[in-house]
């Protein structure tokens, strides 16, 4: 269920991306790629509805043909299957910890933003002690700790999507939270802020009707770029292989698999290496576009 939500919210931003944007030539060039990635993300395992773990040891290692359009790994197994399979995972792992570092980034922004004195300076010092921390060895020696014990209580796959959207997401709200910050120093000084508060409006109804709302737009773009970095993220760490496990078929997952057969079976790492490529291409003009749609100064 979280897969199919996290999908249609992706879905629905390019959908309002296309509708606000449309009129502009570069973006509009760029909406039928956008669109095919998103439906063939969707849709794809509805309409191409070959089981991802098929085994077909007489078609190993074969290459693009009718019967499979992308080829088949060491196991005969259905590339096309398995890529359209593998990003649903890798959205909805960008999406969830997009969405983790956007609301902690957005609370520490704020509140460091609203506040003065020595709340402001212990924030941003916490703040910037994490943007100091080496990321990898840190989300290595995260997963390799705790992946035993969380598998006890929930499951081998739930275990490890929790485990790596929120060490994900936990490192990458910073910039998120710099952002907000400096949003709020700007616009906490401006006339319809004052012009509220000389009215009586609270701290909350000010940050929440007045100050967030005109700050939401740069955040939405850090959104997408977390997005992007996030579905790098997880495929760095299945490309490991301390990822999802290995009949989970991710974007990493399928580098991994193809690094021994890259001199007899180059189109298996390509594959997945292109659909790395392009969507995380497709999610950056994403943020390009809503940070134009969401600019209040567009006249449509």
């Amino acid at each position: 269920m979280f897969l199919i939500a996290a999908l249609a919210i992706w879905c629905a931003l390019h959908v309002y991306v296309v509708w606000r944007m449309s009129s502009i030539p570069l973006v509009a060039s760029l909406l039928p790629r956008k669109a095919l990635i998103a439906a063939a993300v969707v849709l794809g395992p509805l309409l191409w509805a070959v089981p991802i773990n098929e085994i077909d040891f007489a078609a190993k290692l074969q290459g693009p043909s009718w019967k499979h359009p992308l080829g088949t790994d060491d196991l005969g197994q259905d590339l096309l299957a398995r890529v359209l399979y593998g990003g649903r995972i890798s959205l909805a792992v960008g999406l969830a910890a997009m969405v983790i570092a956007v609301v902690v980034g957005t609370l520490v922004g704020a509140v460091a933003g609203m506040s003065r004195g020595a709340v402001d300076a212990v924030l941003m010092w916490l703040t910037e002690l994490f943007l100091s921390l080496p990321q990898l060895p840190l989300l290595l020696l995260i997963i390799y700790l705790f992946r035993d014990a969380l598998k006890s209580l929930v499951g081998l796959e739930a275990s490890m999507f929790i485990l790596i959207v929120a060490v994900i997401g936990g490192f990458r709200w910073m910039p998120v939270a710099r952002l907000v910050r400096a949003q709020f120093l700007s616009l906490r000084e401006k006339e319809f802020v004052e012009a509220a508060r000389a009215l009586g409006a609270s701290p909350a109804r000010l940050v929440v009707r007045h100050i967030l709302p005109n700050a939401i737009g740069p955040v939405i773009v850090a959104g997408t770029i977390d997005v992007a970095a996030a579905i790098i993220a997880e495929s760095t760490l299945s490309f490991l292989g301390l990822g999802f496990p290995s009949d989970v078929p991710t974007w990493g997952r399928l580098l991994y698999d193809a690094k021994d057969h890259l001199d007899i079976a180059a189109h298996w790492a390509l594959i997945p290496g292109a659909a790395i490529f392009f969507t995380v291409l497709s999610i950056n003009y994403l943020g390009d576009g809503l940070r134009d749609a969401l600019d209040p100064r567009r006249v449509i």
